[in-house]
């Protein structure tokens, strides 16, 4: 089915909503960028560890990275690099704590379409905000229908650059971006400490072998599908820095060979939307 030319839906830049403390999606960003930035994610129906990984626990001399789980990251990463284009659905559940220490669970759902190397669009719904993201290879656009506003920027050439150039420009931190990323930081895969095949499990009928890692602050899971086709199925992240223990996941839907047409990736604005600037983030002063 191909994408609309023009889409219908509502987002907004900007929702107010309740003070917090800590978001866990806020704490973690850090650190999954750089844990995750050298591979990807995955989830289980609730399972008992399997012998293998009770037999590490257990044994003395076990090593604490498990190199078939390092290698099933490598494998993940290799095979996310090499496609060409995808489309992903990602069902998000985020742990927001207030200040009080009580813990309030939000669901959003991502939809990411892209296509390699210079095209993506990806929208963003829940109950506080829904947005869309536009990227052509030349310009990068935020919509928000509901205030019938949007703004556009010049892009770099490419989505790995877009990123960066986002992010460090404007504080716009795209979803899912370590699925670009994997495989390519060797600091990421330094910082684990521990890695540890849990053992198979299925995700919505789908079998895949469940990895437990640790570093610094955080311990995450992933699912990885087994087979030809070693995607990310789901992931889970927990702040071990924070006494509550926030955690954030991540359950993905893919599809290898999506239909599309170039105008899915190009914004085309309603004659009476508003057009605002982005500002730049300044510099700061005490780096």
């Amino acid at each position: 089915m191909n994408l609309p030319e023009k889409s219908s839906t509502s987002l907004d830049l900007q929702t107010p909503g309740k003070a917090r403390g800590i978001s866990a999606k806020g704490i973690l960003r850090v650190a999954v960028l750089s844990v995750i930035a050298g591979f990807i994610l995955c989830s289980p129906v609730a399972s008992p560890v399997h012998a293998k990984a009770a037999h590490q626990a257990d044994a003395a001399t076990a090593p604490a990275i498990d190199p078939d789980a390092m290698e099933a990251l490598n494998k993940m990463g290799a095979f996310l690099r090499g496609l060409k284009s995808f489309r992903v659905i990602g069902d998000v559940t985020n742990d927001d704590v207030l200040q009080d220490g009580q813990i309030i669970q939000n669901a959003s759902k991502v939809d990411l379409l892209a296509a390699k190397p210079n095209r993506m669009r990806v929208e963003v719904t829940s109950d506080e905000k829904h947005r869309l993201f536009f990227y052509d290879g030349k310009n990068f656009t935020i919509w928000a229908q509901r205030a019938n506003y949007y703004a556009t920027v010049s892009a770099p050439p490419t989505i790995g650059k877009l990123f960066s150039d986002i992010d460090e420009k404007y504080g716009i931190a795209l979803p899912l971006i370590d699925l670009f990323k994997w495989g390519t930081d060797d600091d990421a895969i330094k910082s684990i400490t521990s890695a540890t095949d849990i053992g198979p499990t299925t995700i919505e009928g789908v079998t895949c072998e469940q990895y437990a890692f640790r570093q610094e602050g955080i311990d995450w899971q992933i699912w990885i599908q087994l087979g030809d086709y070693p995607l990310p199925l789901k992931f889970v992240i927990r702040t071990l820095s924070d006494e509550a223990r926030p955690q954030h996941s991540d359950t993905l839907t893919w599809n290898l060979a999506p239909s599309f047409n170039d105008e899915a990736f190009v914004f085309d604005p309603p004659p009476d939307a508003q057009r605002i600037l982005l500002a730049e983030q300044k510099p700061d002063a005490n780096q």
